[in-house]
C-alpha cells in the first residue's frame, strides 16, 4: 500500500520511526552464502546502491523502484524490506549508500527532487531506523548519484548531472548540505550519467569519483576542493559506475559494458595503472559494490529488463571465465 506525502517536508530531521525486524540466524554459525536475495515488488524491482556496515556485519541495498532500502547481514542469505518507500519520507527512489562510523545510513535519491520541491534528494537514518534528516540539496536538477564517508565524518554526494560534489554533516544546528565542489569547466558534462562512483585515497587527502560517460577517473582534493584528472594511462574505463578501493586495489565497476577494471592507485589518489580487466556475467547488469568481512557484494541492479524479474540478488563472484 502507497502511503500519501505531505505537501512538504522540512529540510531538517524528521521523526517517523519505520518498523524494525530482526534478521533470521544463518543455518550454520561459520557458512557465509555465495548470494544474497533481495525481496523484489510484484510489479518488478530494480536495485542499485550499497552500503556496508563493517562492524556489525549488516549491508544496505537501495531500489530504484520506489525506493525501499533492504537490509542483509554477511552471514544470511534471506534479506529484508528494512525501510518502506513509495512515498515513506518522500522516498519514491533511492541510488547510491554508505554507513559511518556510528552505523548511520546515508541514502542519495538520485532524481527524487527533480521538479518535486516538497520532496527530499538525501536521507540520514540511524542504525534503528529512525530518519535523522530529510535535505533537499541547494540547485536545480540536482541527481545525487552515489555517497562516501570523508575523514572528516561527513558524506560527500556526487552530483549525476553537474560535476558538483555536496557535503553533509551534522552541526550543533542540526543537519546542513552544502554543495561543496564544483568543477564545471574542468569535468567535461557529456549527456548521460557523468560523475558516479567516488572514494577515499588511502592517505585520506583526497576523493576519487568516476564519470560514467567519459572513463574517466577525477580527484577532489580534500584540503579545497580543488580538481584534477587521475592519470589512468588511457585505461578503457568507459561506464565506470561504482568504486571500490581495498588498499593500493581500485576496482571500476563498468555496468553496462559488464566489466570489473582492477587498477593499482597511489596513495594520494593522482595515478593509476590498469591490472586488469574482468568480464562478468553478460545476464547481470552490475552497478556497484562494497566490501564486506573480506568479501566484495556486488548489485545485480535489473536495469537491462525493461520490467524486471526475479531472482533479485546481491552476488559475491560475478564474473564469466
Amino acid at each position: 500500500m502507497k502511503r500519501t506525502v505531505p505537501a512538504a517536508l522540512a529540510a531538517a530531521a524528521l521523526t517517523v520511526v519505520p518498523a524494525v525486524t530482526t534478521l533470521a540466524a544463518p543455518a550454520s554459525a561459520h557458512a557465509r552464502p555465495t548470494s544474497y536475495t533481495l525481496t523484489g515488488d510484484p510489479g518488478g524491482s530494480k536495485f542499485e546502491g550499497i552500503g556496508a556496515d563493517t562492524r556489525r556485519g549488516l549491508f544496505y541495498v537501495s531500489e530504484v523502484t520506489g525506493g525501499e532500502i533492504h537490509r542483509g547481514s554477511a552471514r544470511s542469505a534471506r534479506t529484508e524490506e528494512w525501510l518502506a518507500g513509495d512515498g515513506t519520507d518522500g522516498r519514491f527512489t533511492a541510488r547510491g549508500i554508505t554507513v559511518d562510523r556510528a552505523g548511520r545510513v546515508y541514502v542519495a535519491g538520485g532524481p527524487n527532487g527533480i521538479g518535486q520541491p516538497d520532496r527530499p534528494d538525501l536521507w540520514v537514518y540511524s542504525p534503528s531506523g529512525r530518519l535523522l534528516a530529510a535535505l533537499r540539496a541547494p540547485g536545480d536538477d540536482v541527481f545525487l548519484n552515489d555517497v562516501a564517508i570523508g575523514p572528516d565524518g561527513a558524506a560527500y554526494f556526487t552530483n549525476s548531472n553537474a560535476p558538483q560534489v555536496y557535503r553533509v554533516a551534522q552541526s550543533r544546528g542540526g543537519w546542513t548540505v552544502s554543495r561543496w565542489a564544483d568543477a564545471t569547466g574542468t569535468v567535461p558534462q557529456l549527456e548521460g550519467f557523468n560523475l558516479g562512483g567516488i572514494v577515499v585515497s588511502a592517505d585520506r587527502s583526497a576523493l576519487v569519483v568516476a564519470q560514467g560517460t567519459t572513463g574517466r577517473l577525477w580527484r577532489f582534493a580534500l584540503r579545497d576542493g580543488s580538481v584534477s584528472e587521475v592519470a589512468t594511462g588511457g585505461a578503457d574505463l568507459t561506464g565506470a559506475d561504482g568504486l571500490v578501493r581495498q588498499g593500493h586495489r581500485l576496482l571500476v565497476v563498468r555496468n553496462f559494458q559488464r566489466f570489473v577494471a582492477t587498477l593499482t592507485l597511489t596513495v594520494d589518489g593522482r595515478r593509476a595503472g590498469l591490472v586488469s580487466q574482468r568480464p562478468t556475467d553478460p545476464t547481470r547488469v552490475l552497478t556497484t559494490a562494497k566490501v564486506l568481512r573480506g568479501r566484495i557484494l556486488f548489485v545485480d541492479s535489473k536495469f537491462d529488463e525493461t520490467v524486471a524479474t526475479p531472482p533479485y540478488e546481491v552476488v559475491t563472484d560475478p564474473y564469466v571465465g
